[in-house]
C-alpha cells in the first residue's frame, strides 16, 4: 500500500503465539515442535490448554481444550506447565519496547496484545520497523493491524498473522469484512451471532445496514446500535495510555478428584474468597459484588452473581459469599469451583467502558 498523508493512525500489535513463543526461546530444542502450554503440565490431571504453538493448532488444538483432549490429538507433543511469571517478564519487555517509539501511546491490552496510536505518513513502515525494535529486543515476532478505528485495527491483525501487516479502514472494510459472517467481528460472539441470525442478520453487510429497531428491540438502545456501529468498523479511534483499573479480582481452582460434601465446598471457597480479598485489600477499594463460579461434573458450568452493599469489612463479605455458596446444587460433585469479588470503581476511573465499546 502506498503512503499517504501524515495522520493519525491506530496500530494493533499482537504477538504471535506469545506464551508457546516463550517458552520455545527458554528451550530453543522446541522450535518447530508442536508445543501445548497448560495447568501444571500434566494430561492426566484436570487442566485448560492455555496456548499452542501453531504446529499444535494444526491438529486442531486450541486455547480452552482439556489438556487430555489436546494430548490425544497430538501425542508426540511437548505439554509444559503455565509460568506466569516468565510470561510477565516478556510482556513487560515488549510493552516496554512499544513505548519507545517515536511518538507512540500505548495501551496495554493484555499480556499479548496493545493498541498503539502514532501521527504518520507511512503506518506500514512505522509497523515494520516497530516490528523490528519487538523482534530485536525480545526475539518475539508480533502481527500489527493498522486501522482508522480501534476497531478496525483489532480485526487488521488476523489478516497479518503471522509477523505481518495488514490495513483496514472505511475504504476497504466492507470489501474485506462484508461476506463474512458477524462472528468474525471483535465483540461479537457465538451467542450474540445466534441472536444476530435470529433477525436475519447473518454477514457484516447485512449488520451494517441493519435497521435501527429490530437490533433495539433485541439487544437495547446501548447495545442494539453498538452491534451495528461494530458492522460498519465504526468507533473511536483514540488510543488512551490510562493505566487500566480492574473492577475485581477472581480465583478459581480445578479438582483433581470431584468434591462433593458440603463442608469441602465451604471450605474451598473460604480459601479462594481469602486469596481474592487479598488481592481486593491491596486495591484498597470497597466491595460491591459477589460472583461464584461452580462446574459440575462432568462439564455443566452455572455462575452466580449477587450485588452488595459496599463495604471494606471482610467478614461481611464472607458472609455474603457463603449466601451464593450455599445455592449449589446438594449432593452433586463437583469438578471447578470460583470466587469474584467487583470492586468499586474509582471517580476517576472511565467507568463503563472497554476498548470494544467504541474506545475510552
Amino acid at each position: 500500500m502506498s503512503s499517504t498523508s501524515r495522520r493519525n493512525w491506530v496500530l494493533h500489535v499482537d504477538l504471535d503465539q506469545f506464551i508457546a513463543a516463550v517458552e520455545v526461546l527458554r528451550h530453543p530444542e522446541l522450535a518447530g515442535k508442536p508445543v501445548i502450554v497448560g495447568g501444571r503440565g500434566d494430561p492426566t490431571e484436570r487442566a485448560v490448554v492455555s496456548t499452542a504453538s501453531y504446529e499444535a493448532r494444526e491438529y486442531g488444538v486450541g486455547s480452552g481444550m482439556p489438556l487430555r483432549i489436546a494430548a490425544r490429538k497430538v501425542p508426540d507433543a511437548v505439554i509444559l506447565p503455565v509460568d506466569h511469571e516468565a510470561y510477565n517478564a516478556a510482556s513487560e519487555q515488549v510493552m516496554a519496547t512499544l513505548r519507545a517509539q517515536p511518538g507512540a501511546v500505548v495501551q496495554v491490552l493484555g499480556w499479548d496484545e496493545a493498541f498503539v496510536g502514532v501521527e504518520t505518513e507511512d503506518p506500514e513502515g512505522y509497523a515494520r520497523r516497530m516490528q523490528q525494535a519487538v523482534l530485536d529486543r525480545t526475539r518475539l515476532h508480533c502481527s500489527v493491524g493498522i486501522g482508522d478505528t480501534l476497531v478496525r485495527a483489532k480485526v487488521a491483525t488476523g489478516f497479518g498473522k503471522p509477523r505481518g501487516v495488514f490495513r483496514l479502514t472505511a475504504e476497504n472494510w466492507l470489501d474485506v469484512m462484508g461476506e463474512r459472517p458477524t462472528i468474525d467481528l471483535w465483540g461479537v460472539g457465538s451467542k450474540v451471532s445466534k441472536r444476530l441470525a435470529g433477525l436475519g442478520i447473518l454477514t457484516v453487510t447485512q449488520l451494517a445496514a441493519a435497521d435501527e429497531a429490530p437490533l433495539i428491540g433485541e439487544f437495547g438502545p446501548n447495545m442494539g446500535l453498538w452491534y451495528r456501529q461494530l458492522g460498519r468498523g465504526d468507533g473511536s479511534s483514540v488510543v488512551d495510555d490510562t493505566p487500566w483499573v480492574p473492577r475485581g479480582h477472581s480465583k478459581e481452582t480445578t479438582f483433581q478428584v470431584d468434591i462433593v460434601e458440603r463442608a469441602q465446598i465451604e471450605d474451598a471457597a473460604r480459601t479462594l474468597l481469602d486469596q481474592v480479598l487479598d488481592e481486593v485489600a491491596a486495591d484498597d477499594r470497597p466491595v460491591v459484588g459477589l460472583g461464584l463460579k461452580v462446574r459440575y461434573a462432568p462439564f455443566l458450568t452455572k455462575t452466580f452473581t449477587k450485588k452488595i452493599p459496599s463495604t471494606t469489612d471482610r467478614d461481611a463479605v464472607v458472609e455474603k459469599a457463603m449466601e451464593l455458596v450455599a445455592k449449589i446444587d446438594p449432593d452433586r460433585p463437583i469438578r471447578l469451583l470460583g470466587m469474584r469479588a467487583e470492586m468499586a470503581m474509582p471517580d476517576d476511573a472511565r467507568e463503563g467502558h472497554t476498548p470494544t465499546r467504541s474506545g475510552w
